[in-house]
């Protein structure tokens, strides 16, 4: 029997093998004008919003590939269309070398590239090692021991941020991963389809509508942000809402993922989605070899699905990806999407803030630091299928645990453009001014972030410049004649304990060694608190 299975195997190989994947890209779109003159056809309403809010121009992107070249494509010999972009302007196909390449004839065919590179006669061939293990999702070890969920949060100082009644409301979360079984049926889940927070999705790979199927990764993932069982589980944005979308495939490791990765993000924009998190990684382990990346292409720009991500940072979105389960592998390096320049990407620490020794590491080929930032995602507490709150390990759980706390930030802020968000997020990170490609800018301090809600929101008091090397000048109302400044270093020691006036509003703070304080402000009727960075 099992020389049955493997004749099997060897048939199926070889005719799969036999097809190769390749991307073709049209050179037009010529029915924009009509569609950039009605955006209602091709955006939601709430899309144009987030791009209005953040002053992001309508382009030719935003407009969908031309429908009678996608016809025309679909009607060749051997050909099979297997995902679309129009962010990109291309088809993910899928036939023979010859059949793909008598593609490039046509017209409107602007260039065919396979994912195979050596049969990109224009691209130089792959020297480098081949990698292994590169699947974040398929990296998860979880056991069934029983705890809360309260180290996760409050790590980040996310609890924080709940206090004050942010816990994602109003925002919306596109979750791409494997499968969402038990999503509409478990308890931990049942705070999110009674208040009616899950707003549909939709399986790629199969091409329907049921996505509570699928591997249970997915649901996982879900419930760090969205679970909701208490003195068990809370998760980081209980109260966002979620689109879900499958595309990944379980059985397979093919270069289509990538591009059903990119369908769904541009799906996610047309619908208004706030922020996509992606706990999947692709480098290497194809089924075909010959479809593996390499280090090499970790640039942010090579790989089809970084692209796609890079363009969904420009049409306002919030991009966080797991950076992958490597470290311990011959290859450590993150992979795609998480080696794109804006995506916000995460990398696994222990309950106790160590680098987990599986979290992959930076910097990218280009030499940017990467991951950005990290969260616990060893012994990380999650729901399974049948609503038991177990614990697993991955960045593919310190990732949505970010995503969670970014969306409750963000409804914090909620003028604030994408970048700004990314931003604010660096900065507060606990190795932003020494970081490396381990730990990336460190632990997010969620905590110190909305501590400037109050300074955001009142224009009246300022402090400048920050950072500084010498003084920082605090400047309030005329109406105050003293203040109490008092600084702290991040391990809660007072440092500097100084009166001050608004004919003197400066404060020296040469004394201080360069990193990341907090102050508080203290006059009549004006309390205020924030950080200072010493240079």
């Amino acid at each position: 029997m099992k020389i049955h299975y493997s004749i099997l195997f060897l048939l199926i190989s070889t005719v799969m093998f036999s097809q190769e994947d390749a991307w073709v890209y049209f050179n037009a779109k010529p029915s924009a004008q009509t569609y950039l003159d009605s955006p209602l056809l091709m955006l939601s309403q709430r899309s144009l919003d987030r791009r209005t809010n953040q002053s992001i121009a309508l382009n030719s992107t935003d407009v969908p590939l031309e429908k009678t070249y996608v016809d025309q494509i679909k009607s060749k010999t051997g050909i099979t269309v297997l995902a679309k972009s129009k962010w990109l302007n291309a088809l993910h196909v899928q036939g023979s070398q010859t059949n793909i390449l008598a593609l490039k004839s046509i017209s409107f065919v602007d260039k065919v590239v396979f994912a195979n590179k050596a049969l990109n006669t224009t691209s130089k061939k792959v020297l480098e090692n081949q990698i292994v293990n590169t699947k974040d999702k398929l990296e998860t070890a979880a056991n069934y021991a029983y705890g809360t969920s309260a180290n996760q949060i409050q790590m980040l100082n996310g609890h924080v941020l709940h206090q004050q009644n942010y816990t994602g409301t109003g925002k919306i979360i596109a979750v791409m991963d494997a499968g969402f079984p038990g999503v509409n049926t478990a308890q931990p889940f049942q705070n999110l389809i009674t208040n009616n927070r899950i707003l549909g999705g939709y399986d790629y790979v199969s091409r329907n509508d049921n996505f509570y199927a699928g591997g249970d990764h997915g649901t996982m993932v879900l419930s760090t942000m969205g679970g909701y069982k208490e003195n068990a589980l809370i998760g980081t944005a209980p109260d966002a809402s979620y689109y879900l979308f499958i595309t990944e495939s379980d059985p397979l490791e093919a270069p289509f993922e990538e591009s059903l990765w990119v369908e769904a993000a541009e799906k996610a924009d047309s619908l208004g989605v706030d922020i996509i998190t992606t706990s999947l990684g692709y480098f290497g382990d194809r089924d075909n070899p010959d479809y593996n990346h390499t280090y090499s292409d970790m640039n942010g720009t090579t790989n089809f699905i970084s692209r796609g991500a890079e363009i969904a940072f420009s049409k306002g979105i919030i991009v966080v990806a797991a950076a992958g389960n490597e470290g311990t592998q011959t290859e450590k390096h993150i992979g795609s999407p998480a080696d794109a320049v804006s995506v916000i990407t995460v990398g696994s620490v222990t309950a106790s803030k160590v680098k987990s020794s599986t979290s992959s590491i930076g910097p990218s080929y280009d030499g940017r630091i990467k991951p950005d930032v990290m969260a616990q995602g060893n012994a990380a507490v999650v729901s399974n299928t049948s609503g038991n709150i177990i614990t697993a390990s991955g960045t593919s759980f310190s990732c949505p645990i970010m995503a969670g706390m970014i969306a409750c930030l963000w409804q914090a802020f909620p003028t604030k453009t994408n970048q700004e968000i990314r931003d604010m997020i660096i900065k507060s990170s606990d190795k932003y001014l020494t970081p490396d490609n381990n730990y990336g800018y460190g632990i997010p301090n969620f905590g110190t972030i909305t501590l400037e809600i109050d300074s955001f929101v009142n224009k009246d008091f300022t402090v400048y410049p920050n950072p500084a090397k010498t003084n920082i000048t605090f400047s309030f109302s005329d109406e105050i004649n003293n203040a109490t400044v008092i600084v702290y270093s991040i391990l809660g020691q007072k440092v500097i304990d100084k009166k001050i006036t608004g004919q003197n509003p400066n404060l020296s703070i040469e004394s201080l060694k360069s990193g990341l304080y907090f102050y508080i402000f203290d006059a009549d009727g004006l309390y205020k608190t924030g950080k200072i960075i010493k240079q």
